[in-house]
């Protein structure tokens, strides 16, 4: 098998006929975050940017575009392209937020007033895909009897989490991760078991795979976190904490981001 045909078959073909993820596509996109997560970093450090709430607030926009547009786009409202699925759809909504971080940067620096506005130049470009759907709403067959499923399958999922933290120092401390991995398994849970959806995840789809039922993704969420939290705040503990913050924030992204992804692509019909 030649580079090109090794390349077609492992990465173009998954998001041309829609085939989810493989072993080895995961692998590459894992290696790419990773290393992407690291040198944005940096660039946040020298561009004198401090990982904080505030930060986190302002990126909050950006967060929810790319699960939006994933959305809109698998309901037709958008072209389906390389660009406009995963993950590149992912890759342009990031270059948005960089290019857009930089703009205001540059004209304000490292000051205070940097963060309302690169957050509410995110909610304009919300707004943008918000119109799309609002123009087409009479496409669209809204689900509304996913609730249904939904609310009180999130409410034990969350309050099992919420006695967790009762008992676990871990887990209080990362408490906004775990309530939003178990989001993002309770997206998958009602999508699979009660409208017929599949999961595109190797790991997550073995697991269903061989337990016969999505509720797994539960388990599969805190055998993930537990040990990742537990590296980054007791093994990790001299690093510096805006590098543990900034990586803390690309796995509440890694949660958020598919769980609404999934709520509106199941919501929207």
């Amino acid at each position: 098998m030649g580079v090109g045909e090794f390349f077609y078959r492992y990465f173009v073909e998954p998001i041309k006929y829609n085939q989810g993820y493989n072993p080895v596509n995961t692998l590459v996109y894992a290696v790419i975050l990773g290393i992407m997560v690291l040198l944005l970093y940096r660039i946040l450090k020298r561009m004198g940017i401090r990982i904080d709430d505030r930060f986190f607030l302002s990126l909050m926009p950006y967060i929810v575009l790319g699960p939006l547009m994933r959305a809109i786009t698998d309901e037709g409202l958008l072209p389906r392209t390389y660009l406009t699925v995963s993950p590149g759809g992912y890759f342009v909504i990031a270059a948005f937020a960089i290019a857009s971080l930089f703009a205001v940067w540059r004209h304000l620096g490292p000051d205070e007033r940097l963060y309302p506005i690169y957050r509410d130049f995110g909610w304009v470009l919300v707004g943008g895909l918000v119109f799309i759907i609002i123009i087409n709403w009479g496409k669209l067959s809204v689900r509304w009897e996913y609730f249904k499923y939904f609310i009180p399958s999130l409410a034990v999922s969350e309050a099992f989490i919420w006695a967790l933290a009762k008992k676990f120092k871990l887990i209080v401390d990362n408490k906004v991760l775990f309530y939003t991995h178990f989001y993002d398994a309770t997206t998958t849970f009602v999508g699979i078991q009660f409208f017929g959806f599949w999961e595109q995840h190797v790991l997550a789809r073995t697991l269903i795979d061989l337990t016969g039922t999505p509720a797994v993704m539960y388990l599969e969420k805190l055998l993930v976190l537990i040990p990742v939290v537990y590296i980054l705040d007791r093994m990790m503990e001299d690093e510096d904490p805006e590098l543990i913050n900034f990586v803390k924030l690309a796995i509440f992204v890694l949660g958020f981001g598919p769980g609404t992804r999934n709520l509106l692509i199941a919501l929207l019909g």
